[in-house]
């Protein structure tokens, strides 16, 4: 009888523990630059996220597509409730002009573990 006691209390303290997590919830996932001109420099946007859920939420990893598209974010964990941001520069300079779409793949602790933002826009001359 103990030995189905404690088989019992370890899966509900498992069950309770599995349901405790951070959860991301993001403003958008995608942002269009629209057009600019190369002259223009660098042009940057900010992804905001929330922690809905209720453990820190730590990013672990934001890698984009190439090496003109670069995501920082902040390597504090986020508190539950709390809001973050990851920023996004595109440098295009010595690119070829036109249209372009890159893609960041952020890592997280939080359900979903895995998120892929995207830029977009048009660089002229």
């Amino acid at each position: 009888m103990k030995k189905y006691l404690f088989i019992l209390l370890a899966f509900m303290t498992l069950s309770l523990s599995a349901s405790a997590q951070a959860k991301i919830k993001l403003d958008k996932l995608t942002h269009d630059y629209g057009t600019f001109s190369e002259k223009d420099g660098v042009q940057t946007c900010v992804f905001t996220f929330t922690n809905v859920g209720d453990k820190p939420l730590v990013i672990s990893q934001a890698v984009a597509t190439c090496g003109c598209t670069v995501p920082s974010y902040s390597k504090e964990p986020i508190k539950p409730g709390d809001k973050g941001e990851l920023t996004v520069k595109y440098n295009g300079t010595g690119k070829m002009f036109g249209k372009f779409r890159k893609t960041i793949t952020v890592r997280t602790n939080a359900e979903p573990q895995v998120i892929r933002l995207s830029i977009c826009g048009e660089m002229t001359e």
